[in-house]
Parts: structure tokens; C-alpha cells; sequence
């Protein structure tokens, strides 16, 4: 068995087991073992990729395995992972382990959540290993199914609303990413007498200049709506406010990425000329979207929808950069990717917990909550650092990268976008700022909070890795850097060659 399927294999025998297991403590147990065995086998996976790497010399795509699925079609269960793959793997392991540590407690139907939660993961794991467009499509559909059972029958409010809201909205842009999957299929080169769904063959030979230019939208809508952008957005900030803790952590952490990365991976590196020819369109919505984003962070009161329309703006901020098409850039947005993933998963978490305890999320009902749950306080103290750009945190190397890359293009449209970009830095610090000192700082504004209860084991478990992952970027993001943009020069200079 090779060594990138097991990603697949291991969440699958955790299913399994959980099926057979009986009790809320065999359950859990199960979830947080699977998901352990997970997350050091992406850790291994990284040491055996950048020794590998080393010994192959230029080449980035490694682990690469192609088994025949249905000939007539050359349809391939085709894989492969270079360095971003990797990275984007390791965060989703991380995420998906600490889910299961802040979904320690659920009583309605645990067996069937925790169920839910691997398989959603297992589409993800799938994602990023896909070479081949059909298989890609089809992991990306088992990611987003079972979100609809985890929000409509574990959520809370408006839940069954929110969960047919965010399905129409994604199954809307499935049906526009088939299209262009199919017109990438019918216009690929062809391989013993058949065209092709693999990425590497069509990247080779891409599409004519007309062709480029009518399905270029059909991909790039189509995974960009699941990276949340501006005006298709409105499905997130109500599928955040109804998802329990775990669901809202990997739909912003890990989901959200599957749709930058698609845009990168399909549409960008497929679709080159069109990208550079019609790519301002979307640069245009992206640009308005991080302003859009952080300035309807700032009008929210409830803290899910705050950190909703915050992962809006800052995704908005990943499209923008993967349209610049340059090294810098693209090196920063996909940081930027793995950063965001981690301080909107370690928000929610937090988010979740006082949730709990105060049975609200209203920051205007809030007050002085540092003096009762220190741990927790604190913990959203630097989670909001992070988010807002500090030195020393993985927000602030991110978004350095990208300001960086976008500086160095002169054209008037990418000047005043990276100008609007800046600023939106001033508006996310304004956001911070006011819930940290509305909801943590001065008095205790009601007398029923001074009896909550301080943070349980599993709650600090899943917090403590997700902030020392934030730091451990924030302090040293030369290795993270460097695995990712090496595998990004390569990929840039295939794009040149193809747009030219």
C-alpha cells in the first residue's frame, strides 16, 4: 500500500471502529486515537516528503501512484503531494484531532457525530492528494455531504435554515464546478485514444485561449464560493452560527481551504491565460471582500458571526494574492491558508467553550470573564493577536508575504486592491480589540458567570496545540516558507510557459 493512501485508510478504520464500539467513552476514545495516529502519520509523511525531495532534485510532485478506475473514460485513482499538499494535510490533522478534544462532551448521538466528523475529514484528506479532476470532485463531495447532518442535527438556532442554505449554496457551485471539469476534460490532450481528468497531463497541454477564457469562471466560482467569496458568501456566517464547536472548526479551518486550494491547484495552474486575462474580475471582488469582511466583523455582536465575517475578509485576502500569479505571493496565500486555519479553529474553539458556560454569544451580555476563566481568557487574548497581525504569530508572517508580493506589481488596479488589503489590518484590530475589552476586561457583568467552571483537560489539550502551532509559525516561518515555496517556483514558471 502506498504511503498517501493510508491518509485514507486510517480515518476509514477509525469508522469503522466507532460503528462497533458501544459507549460515549469507547466513542471519544476511538475519535481521539484515530485522529492521533493521523496526525504523526502527517508528520511522518512530511520528514519521508522533504527526504524524498532531497534526493529527487527539482522535481516537487512525489509519492505519485496512478490505478486505473474506469478505462473507457480514463477515469484514475491518480495522487500525489508536494510540499503545499503536505502542508495542507498536517493542518487538517491537527484541526480534525483537536475537534474531536473540544467535542469531548456531546450526548446527543455521539456515535453518529463523531462518525460525521472522520468522514468529512477522509473527503478532505482525499482533496489534497487528488491528481486526477474526477476523483478530486468526488472526495470534494464526500467533504461537504456530511456537513448538512453534522449542522441540521448537532446545531443550534436556526440550524435547519443554515444547513439547506450552505448545501444549495455549495451543491449550486458543485453543478458550475462539474461544468468546468468536464469542458477541462473534453479539451484535454489525449492519453491511449481517451481524454484525461489528470491535472499533470492537462497542465502539460492546456486548453485552447477561447476555451480558457469560457470555463475559467465555471472553476473559479466554483471553488471560490466554498472559500467564501464576496457576494457568494452569505452561506458561511449563518453555517458558522449554527454549526456546534468541532463542524464550525473544520468548515473555516480545513473546508474553507479546500476552495482556495482548488482555485490554485484547477483553475490557476489549468487555466493560465485566462487567469492572467480576466483574473482582474475576480481580483475586483476579492479586494472589495476583505474590506466587506472586516467591516461586517465589526458590525456583528455575536462572536461566531464576528469571527464568520473575519474569515470572510481573510480568505478574501488568499484569493486576492493567488491572482496576483506571482512566487511571493502565492507563497504568502497559501501561509496565509494554514494561519487562518488554525487561529479560526482555535477562535471557535474558545468561542465554544465560553459558549458553554455562559449560554451566549452576545458580547454585549459579557463582561470581566479573565477574573472567572483565566485559561480561556487568555487563550483569546493571543488567538486575537494573532488574527490581527502581531509579530511573533503566524498572522502577521502571512500577511507580511503576501503585502510583500503584492507591493512588487505596478500595475493601478493592484496597487489600490494591496492598498484596501493594508487597511483592512487597521479595521480587524478595531474588532479585536473591542470584543477583548467588552467581554473580558472590567467588571463581571453578571453574578451567574462567577460560577462557571474553569477549562477541563480536553478543552486546554486541543487549545495548547492549536496556539503553539500559531507561535511555533509565527517565530520560525522560514521551514514552512521554504517547503512551500519551493514546491510554488516550479508551478509558476509552468504557468508562464503556458499563458505565453
Amino acid at each position: 500500500m502506498d504511503i498517501l493512501t493510508i491518509l485514507i485508510i486510517i480515518p476509514t478504520l477509525t469508522v469503522l471502529a466507532l460503528i462497533f464500539a458501544k459507549g460515549q467513552k469507547s466513542y471519544r476514545t476511538i475519535s481521539a486515537v484515530g485522529m492521533g495516529i493521523q496526525t504523526v502519520y502527517s508528520i511522518y509523511l512530511l520528514t519521508r516528503y522533504l527526504t524524498e525531495r532531497a534526493e529527487a532534485g527539482g522535481e516537487t510532485m512525489l509519492f505519485r501512484r496512478t490505478v486505473e478506475w474506469f478505462k473507457p473514460w480514463n477515469i484514475n485513482y491518480e495522487i500525489g503531494v508536494d510540499g503545499i499538499s503536505v502542508a495542507m494535510i498536517i493542518l487538517t490533522a491537527i484541526i480534525t484531532l483537536t475537534g474531536v478534544f473540544v467535542s469531548w462532551r456531546v450526548k446527543e448521538l455521539p456515535k453518529e457525530f463523531f462518525v460525521s466528523l472522520i468522514v468529512l475529514s477522509t473527503g478532505v484528506f482525499g482533496f489534497f492528494i487528488s491528481l486526477d479532476l474526477f476523483t478530486m470532485f468526488l472526495f470534494y463531495e464526500l467533504a461537504v455531504i456530511p456537513m448538512y447532518l453534522l449542522i441540521g442535527i448537532w446545531g443550534s438556532g436556526p440550524r435547519e435554515y443554515a444547513a439547506m442554505k450552505l448545501t444549495l449554496m455549495l451543491m449550486g457551485a458543485s453543478a458550475l464546478l462539474l461544468v468546468g471539469i468536464l469542458g477541462l476534460y473534453f479539451h484535454s490532450p489525449m492519453v491511449e485514444g481517451h481524454h484525461t481528468f489528470s491535472m499533470m497531463a492537462i497542465a502539460q497541454a492546456p486548453m485552447e485561449h477561447m476555451d480558457q477564457l469560457f470555463f475559467f469562471p465555471f472553476v473559479f466560482v466554483g471553488f471560490a464560493v466554498l472559500g467564501a467569496m464576496f457576494p457568494f458568501h452569505t452561506w458561511s456566517p449563518d453555517g458558522h452560527a449554527s454549526a456546534p464547536t468541532a463542524v464550525s472548526m473544520l468548515h473555516a479551518g480545513v473546508l474553507m481551504k479546500m476552495g482556495g486550494y482548488g482555485v490554485f491547484r484547477v483553475a490557476l495552474l489549468l487555466m493560465p491565460t485566462a487567469a492572467h486575462e480576466i483574473g482582474w474580475i475576480f481580483m475586483i471582488l476579492a479586494g472589495g471582500g476583505i474590506l466587506y469582511g472586516a467591516f461586517g466583523a465589526l458590525r456583528q455582536t455575536d462572536l461566531k458571526y464576528i469571527n464568520a465575517y473575519s474569515s470572510v475578509s481573510h480568505l478574501a485576502l488568499v484569493l486576492f494574492a493567488l491572482l496576483l500569479m506571482d512566487v511571493v505571493s502565492w507563497s504568502g496565500s497559501v501561509l496565509q491558508m494554514i494561519s487562518h486555519g488554525l487561529i479560526t479553529a482555535l477562535f471557535f474553539a474558545l468561542i465554544g467553550m465560553v459558549y458553554e458556560r455562559t449560554h451566549t454569544r452576545d458580547v454585549t451580555k459579557m463582561g470581566g470573564l479573565l477574573k472567572i476563566i483565566p485559561f480561556i481568557g487568555m487563550m483569546y487574548v493571543m488567538v486575537g493577536m494573532a488574527s490581527l497581525g502581531l509579530p511573533g504569530m503566524s498572522g502577521f508572517a502571512a500577511e507580511l508575504a503576501i503585502f510583500v508580493g503584492a507591493f512588487q506589481h505596478s500595475g493601478t488596479l493592484e496597487r489600490v486592491l494591496t492598498i484596501m488589503a493594508v487597511l483592512s489590518i487597521v479595521v480587524t484590530a478595531v474588532y479585536i480589540l473591542r470584543v477583548v475589552g467588552k467581554m473580558l476586561m472590567g467588571p463581571v457583568t453578571n453574578e451567574a458567570f462567577k460560577q462557571m467552571d474553569k477549562a477541563r483537560w480536553y478543552e486546554k489539550t486541543a487549545a495548547i496545540i492549536l496556539l503553539a502551532c500559531i507561535i511555533g509559525i509565527g517565530v520560525a516561518p522560514g521551514g514552512l516558507y521554504k517547503l512551500i515555496n519551493e514546491s510554488v517556483t516550479p508551478l509558476i514558471e509552468l504557468i508562464q510557459k503556458g499563458a505565453l
